[in-house]
C-alpha cells in the first residue's frame, strides 16, 4: 500500500474553506453553550437546570433527526447549510438580548430562564439540519480515497474549536460579562456566513429526488441495521456518551467543589478537547485503521476510567489531567466512528445516515447531560459522575463479550480499495 499522505485534504482549497468554516460554527456553538451553562447555574443554583439545558435540545434533535436527514438528501447542501447559518443567527441574538439588563430589567428571573430554555430548543431543532448536512458536503469537496484523512483534519478541526470556544467563552465570562460574550457569538456566526460563501454549489447525487418521506426514512433506517460497522460503533459510544455526561456538570465543580471561578471553568471545559486534537493531529501520521474495534473498545473503557478520576477528584490538576485524558480517548473513538461513516455510506444516503448517527451518538450527549444532571440531584455530584463513569466501563466489556465480530473490526481493505479508486 503506498505511504500515506497526511496532509491529502489539505491540499483542496475549498476544503481548507469548509475547515475554516467549521471552525468558526464549532467555537460560536461551544462558546455559546459554555455561557448559557454559566448563566443558567448563576440563576438557579441547581444542577438540574444544567440537566435540562440537554433535555430541552435532545427533544427536538432527536424527533426531527430522521426527517432532517431525509430534506439534506434531497436539497443543496451549500444553500441550506446558508439557512441553517440564519437560522442559528437568531438564537444567538435571541440570546444577546435575553442577558440585556435592559431588555429583561423588569423580568422574573424564571421568565429568563424559560426563555433561554425556548431558544435552546429551537437551536435542538436547528441541530438536526446541522450535522447531517455538514458531513454531506464534506463529502462532495473531497474525492473518496481521501475520505478517511479529510475526516481527521476535520473531526480535528471541530476539536480544536472546541477546545478555544469554551476556554474564550470562560474567559469572556470574567472579562466582559455573559451579555457581550454573547454579542461575539452573533458576530462570529454573521462571520461564517460570509465564510459559506465562499463554497460553491454541489450537485445533489441522490437519484430519488422526490421520494415519499416514509419511504426514504425507512430506506436508511434498513440501511443502517444491516451494516453492523455502522451499527456497532453508533451504539457502543452512544451509551458510554450517555452515561459518561460528565462534562455537564462542570459549572457545579467549577463552583462548589474545585472553587476555581469561571475562568478554571473555561479552562477544564476546555481539557477534553485539548486531549482528543492532539490524539486527532497523530492520527493524521498514524492511522488506526487496522484493529479498528479493538482499538474502539479500549478508547471508550479508558474514556470510563477518566470520568471515574475527575469524579473523585477535589483537586484542580487531577480533575484537568482526567479530563485531558478522557478527551485524548474520545478523539481515538471520534475519528475510528468518521472513517466507517465515510467509508461506508453511499453518496445518495448521507443526510439520513449522518441524522441516524446524530440519533444514536449526538442526541446522547444531551441525554446524557440531563441523566448527569438527574443523578447529580438525587445521588450527588460526585456520585453521579463515578456512576456514570463506571457504566461506561460495564459498557465496553459487555460488547467485547458479546460481540467478537466488533473486536474483530478492521478497516485496513476499506482503506485500500478507496485508495485504489
Amino acid at each position: 500500500m503506498p505511504k500515506t499522505d497526511p496532509y491529502a485534504a489539505l491540499r483542496i482549497r475549498e476544503f481548507n474553506i469548509f475547515l475554516f468554516l467549521r471552525f468558526v460554527l464549532v467555537f460560536a456553538w461551544s462558546m455559546q453553550f459554555i455561557v448559557i451553562e454559566w448563566q443558567v447555574y448563576s440563576l438557579t443554583k441547581d444542577p438540574l437546570s444544567l440537566g435540562i439545558i440537554g433535555l430541552m435540545e435532545i427533544i427536538p434533535a432527536f424527533t426531527m433527526a430522521l426527517f432532517a436527514g431525509h430534506i439534506v438528501d434531497q436539497r443543496e447542501k451549500r444553500d441550506l447549510l446558508a439557512q441553517c447559518i440564519a437560522a442559528f443567527s437568531l438564537i444567538s441574538l435571541g440570546l444577546f438580548l435575553l442577558t440585556w439588563d435592559i431588555v429583561v430589567a423588569d423580568w422574573a428571573p424564571h421568565t429568563i430562564l424559560y426563555s433561554i430554555y425556548a431558544l435552546v430548543f429551537f437551536g435542538g431543532f436547528l441541530r438536526s439540519f446541522f450535522g447531517p448536512t455538514i458531513f454531506s458536503l464534506v463529502a462532495l469537496i473531497v474525492p473518496k480515497k481521501i475520505y478517511p484523512n479529510a475526516a481527521t483534519w476535520n473531526s480535528s478541526t471541530w476539536q480544536m474549536a472546541a477546545v478555544l470556544g469554551p476556554a474564550f467563552g470562560g474567559i469572556a465570562i470574567g472579562w466582559i460579562g455573559v451579555h457581550w460574550s454573547l454579542c461575539v457569538v452573533f458576530g462570529l456566526v454573521a462571520l461564517s456566513f460570509v465564510i459559506l460563501l465562499q463554497i460553491k454549489r454541489k450537485p445533489i447525487l441522490n437519484p430519488k429526488i422526490g421520494e415519499p418521506v416514509v419511504q426514504s426514512l425507512k430506506e436508511g433506517l434498513h440501511f443502517v441495521f444491516r451494516t453492523k460497522a455502522i451499527l456497532g460503533a453508533m451504539t457502543l459510544d452512544m451509551v458510554a456518551v450517555l452515561f459518561g455526561g460528565a462534562i455537564a456538570l462542570l459549572p457545579v465543580f467549577a463552583q462548589d467543589i474545585l472553587k476555581v471561578g469561571s475562568e478554571g471553568f473555561g479552562v477544564l471545559r476546555a481539557a477534553p478537547a485539548v486531549g482528543a486534537f492532539l490524539t486527532m493531529l497523530i492520527t493524521a501520521y498514524i492511522p488506526i485503521s487496522k484493529k479498528a474495534g479493538l482499538k474502539l473498545l479500549a478508547a471508550i473503557f479508558g474514556f470510563g476510567v477518566c470520568i471515574i478520576v475527575f469524579g473523585l477528584s477535589s483537586v484542580f490538576w487531577i480533575s484537568l489531567l482526567a479530563l485531558f485524558f478522557s478527551g485524548m480517548t474520545d478523539g481515538v473513538s471520534m475519528v475510528i466512528r468518521q472513517t466507517i461513516l465515510q467509508l461506508k455510506t453511499p453518496d445518495d444516503m448521507r443526510g439520513r445516515v449522518s441524522s441516524v448517527n446524530s440519533m444514536f451518538v449526538g442526541s446522547s450527549n444531551e441525554l446524557g447531560a440531563f441523566e448527569s444532571g438527574l443523578t447529580a440531584k438525587l445521588m450527588g455530584t460526585v456520585t453521579a459522575v463515578v456512576f456514570g463513569g463506571t457504566m461506561t466501563l460495564i459498557t465496553v466489556i459487555t460488547t467485547a463479550l458479546v460481540s467478537p465480530s466488533f473486536r474483530k473490526l478492521d478497516l485496513t481493505k476499506d482503506l485500500e480499495a478507496h485508495e485504489n479508486g
